[in-house]
């Protein structure tokens, strides 16, 4: 039976599909109806940076959209990354918006969205650059949270994971170089996969640390997007073989009884942990008790440490040198400080500072970290459970870096990446699921970390945890 449109912003994308398979509706009406959803919400939510509704109307209506396992269903593409050719792409740049700067062709996971079927419909607000832990972009303006507008919705992914949490669109593509998925997953109430490094093309983009995949309400719509989208390509510098445990079996499965250690805590002194998330991640660890796993506080030794933040910062700063030296390059001229934010030259110019050895030493540091961390999976431990960030989301304004000292907001967003920027070092696959609430109503997601190209079993227990406890639909405004 056809759904009245009002109640289309409730449906997850599988649901929506199925109405399109089955003739109930059409893809024009879903992609109008997004568009009337989009509209009416996106003023005071911000999530939508670059509305693409002329482009998205006249793929609904075109006879060639292509036959795949989403098609009709409305879409949002973040401003970064996987992207259509001809469409405009700023990255949350100012300077590359004056520039009516676009994508020169199809990503691989573009190419791969397209052949879903999915109609975009715009693209999503995000930090310039992606490098900030808040989606607040001089040039484009803050996203807020839509279970309270006066808080932040993350970042980097924090457009799509407003979108999502409102009920915009039910799937939205992220990236995720230091938590960007999990991290407004975790504060928006969504579900957000960061799969293993090299499950997901990323070219052209060759960073080790970046992965890509959408941001959902559903578990069994994160499943079944990974696995459309999954697969190396040519030229892909990290690939993972096709995985031995299908991604949409392990919806209907429930897994044998796992051993799962809990940590809440790690070695930076720095870093507190808010009592709520401790308590959310507790409360999740004793529903695993009662599912049959054994759930005993475990962890890898020295997850994050003051060694992990001088070897990290030192890579990241490098190569974001370097991706503001290719950006001068593609658009012609040297970059000032005034076409960019004051945090993304202050943190160029740290790059810079950084030389070859100690640039080198801390590329050697990270293998032999990762080398340590991921062997703790082979010590008897299936899962690692922990808190998705350490603070539940703070509001609009506190993560916006001073202009007169830029990098000095890093110690906030050390503190938020904590348990989630561990892993895009490692390449390990985890997943951020709203599993808690505060006193206030706020959103708490947990963190499930698996071994390298185990999604599977991230998305088996995520399902019997859905199951169990009913994650938000949609955020009542």
């Amino acid at each position: 039976m056809l759904q009245p449109q009002g109640e289309f912003g409730q449906m997850d994308g599988v649901v929506m599909r199925d109405l399109v398979r089955q003739g109930d509706v059409s893809a024009l009406e879903l992609v109008t109806a997004a568009i009337g959803r989009i509209e009416a919400q996106n003023e005071s939510l911000n999530a939508v940076a670059l509305p693409l509704f002329e482009f998205g109307l006249a793929t609904a209506a075109d006879p060639a959209l292509p036959h795949g396992p989403f098609t009709g269903v409305p879409f949002l593409f973040k401003d970064a990354g996987a992207c259509y050719g001809g469409l405009p792409q700023y990255l949350g740049s100012g300077l590359l918006r004056s520039m009516g700067w676009t994508a020169p062709a199809d990503t691989v996971l573009g190419s791969r969205f397209r052949d879903c079927g999915f109609v975009v419909v715009g693209k999503t607000n995000l930090p310039e650059f992606g490098v900030q832990a808040t989606t607040e972009p001089l040039a484009f303006g803050p996203t807020a949270n839509p279970w309270d507008i006066t808080r932040s919705a993350g970042g980097s992914s924090g457009g799509a994971a407003a979108a999502v949490a409102a009920g915009l669109v039910p799937i939205a593509h992220a990236s995720d170089i230091g938590g960007s998925i999990r991290m407004p997953a975790a504060w928006c109430g969504v579900v957000g996969l960061k799969p293993s490094r090299g499950r997901t093309s990323t070219a052209p983009i060759v960073d080790p640390n970046m992965v890509e995949h959408v941001i959902t309400r559903t578990v069994r719509d994160t499943a079944e997007v990974l696995e459309a989208v999954a697969g190396p390509a040519p030229g892909d510098p990290y690939t993972l073989a096709q995985s031995e445990h299908g991604f949409l079996d392990a919806l209907e499965g429930n897994p044998a009884p796992l051993r799962i250690g809990l940590l809440t805590s790690v070695d930076a002194s720095f870093v507190t942990v808010a009592t709520e998330c401790v308590q959310a991640a507790e409360e999740t660890g004793r529903l695993l008790e009662s599912l049959g796993h054994t759930v005993q506080s475990a962890g890898p030794r020295h997850l994050f440490d003051d060694a992990f933040v001088e070897h990290t910062f030192a890579s990241t700063a490098r190569e974001f040198k370097r991706m503001l030296d290719n950006l001068a390059a593609a658009v012609g001229r040297p970059l000032t400080p005034s076409d960019v934010e004051p945090f993304s030259w202050a943190l160029a110019e740290a790059g810079a500072a950084i030389s070859d050895e100690t640039y080198s030493a801390s590329q050697t540091w990270e293998r032999a970290y990762t080398s340590q961390v991921t062997s703790w999976w082979n010590d008897d431990y299936d899962l690692l459970l922990t808190p998705a960030v350490s603070e539940l989301a703070p509001l609009l304004g506190e993560l916006v870096p001073l202009p007169t000292d830029p990098l000095a907001i890093l110690g906030r967003y050390r503190q938020i990446w904590a348990f989630a920027a561990p892993f895009n070092v490692t390449g390990q696959p985890a997943i951020s699921l709203p599993t808690g609430q505060s006193a206030d109503g706020l959103p708490i997601g947990i963190q499930l970390v698996a071994s390298l190209g185990r999604e599977d079993l991230l998305i088996e227990v995520a399902a019997q945890l859905e199951r169990a406890t009913p994650f938000p639909t949609v955020v009542a405004r």
